[in-house]
């Protein structure tokens, strides 16, 4: 296996992003259309976070605790309401720049709970690598 590879080689670059003037609705659609499960929050080019779909699921069941007579659907509604983007997301996520090795995004993502690490430079996002591009990296292996 090729040691030196940079994440720029796998990660997504054709990004679904959000803004903090997004609603959490908007957010659900996105997940769900696009088959996704991380969206970075961004204002132009610039990272300002990371939300993701089982960031909404944290949300939801926190509520559903609580109103016990709830329908599940009409819990989402009433939580989305509630909250915004920018209480919900990870502020000031763990970031690489596109030249870091794959082998070093694996490492983090072996260490942490999270599953996918926003590429940036020069203050500008350029993607994002997730478990996902690296399984199927992994796959093209063999």
């Amino acid at each position: 296996m090729k040691q030196r590879i940079p994440v720029s080689q796998i990660m997504t670059k054709d990004l679904i992003t959000l803004n903090v003037s997004n609603t959490l609705y908007d957010a659900e659609k996105l997940f769900k259309n696009h088959k996704i499960r991380h969206i970075p929050v961004v204002e132009d080019k610039k990272l300002l976070g990371v939300l993701s779909y089982s960031d909404l699921l944290k949300i939801s069941y926190a509520d559903v605790e609580e109103a016990e007579d709830v329908e599940t659907d009409g819990v989402s509604a009433v939580v989305y309401d509630i909250f915004s983007i920018s209480q919900v997301m990870t502020k000031s996520p763990m970031i690489v720049e596109p030249n870091t090795t794959i082998k070093e995004v694996v490492e983090i993502l072996s260490e942490q709970s999270f599953h996918s690490i926003p590429v940036v430079e020069n203050g500008e996002l350029k993607g994002i690598v997730t478990t996902t591009d690296i399984l199927k990296y992994l796959l093209k292996q063999y």
